[in-house]
């Protein structure tokens, strides 16, 4: 894991984002046991109960799972989860905003879908 914390959402948030973007990466690979409450406190310098609460959304989320008396692991089909959660997102933070913006300046589809092309061809 890598990464510093920042003052735009909670840290446990960040935790779990972190996780997500080792599994992604390939840091992390589903079965794989994931880092302990303990070892993240420790390696960030924040409260266990702060990197519990993170590795406990991805369990909620299907991300993680527990083993008992062993520890955290990553889900067999977590990265699909991963990838379609964060699709979601973009979707409704920035596919939406961008929709409405356009239609208020009057840009079609086409244009809008012009644009678009451009922007991945630079």
């Amino acid at each position: 894991m890598n990464g510093n914390f920042n003052d735009a959402s909670a840290i446990y948030l960040q935790i779990a984002a972190m996780l997500e973007d080792d599994i992604l990466r390939g840091v992390l690979r589903e079965e794989e046991q994931a880092p302990s409450t303990n070892e993240l406190a420790r390696a960030y310098s924040i409260n266990p109960a702060t990197a519990a609460k993170g590795l406990n959304l991805l369990v909620d989320e299907g991300i993680l799972y527990k083993k008992r008396g062993i520890g955290m692991f990553v889900a067999s089909d977590s990265r699909k989860k991963i990838i379609e959660k964060r699709k979601d997102a973009f979707y409704e933070t920035y596919v939406k905003s961008l929709v409405r913006e356009a239609g208020a300046l009057g840009i079609t589809r086409e244009e809008l879908a012009d644009m678009i092309g451009r922007a991945a061809r630079e």
